[in-house]
């Protein structure tokens, strides 16, 4: 039997943010990834990602492409047992998928604001 070694996934951000670049590397303390912001994408990864790529977070992985609150819920899904375990209680909260792209959208809107209290 032949293993197959994975790259971990690519965690891509705005690094022009301070509250973005704080985040990502709160998740890269905790989990497996590759941080890679958008100045430093490679033009394979770019042409992964959606056209309006630089309006929120992506998580790319060998096989599939997550954005926005999506990828923020498969981040979190990567990282330590707390985070896990919140994440697959939310899953099964009726109507999840529509306020997690919501409660994505209200914070992200305000990174200015959350970038006063934690930043790079």
């Amino acid at each position: 039997m032949v293993a197959v070694i994975r790259a971990p996934p690519r965690l891509v951000y705005d690094d022009d943010c301070g509250f973005c670049t704080w985040c990502v590397e709160y998740a890269d303390s905790r989990g497996a990834f590759e941080p890679v912001g958008f100045s430093e994408l490679t033009p394979d990864q770019r042409a992964r990602l959606p056209d309006d790529y630089e309006s929120c977070v992506h998580l790319l992985t060998d096989d599939a492409v997550y954005s926005c609150g999506r990828a923020v819920e498969e981040i979190g899904a990567r990282l330590g047992p707390a985070e896990r375990t919140t994440v697959k209680l939310f899953r099964m909260v009726p109507g999840y998928d529509r306020s997690r792209e919501w409660l994505y959208e209200v914070i992200a809107d305000q990174r200015a604001l959350w970038g006063r209290f934690v930043r790079r």
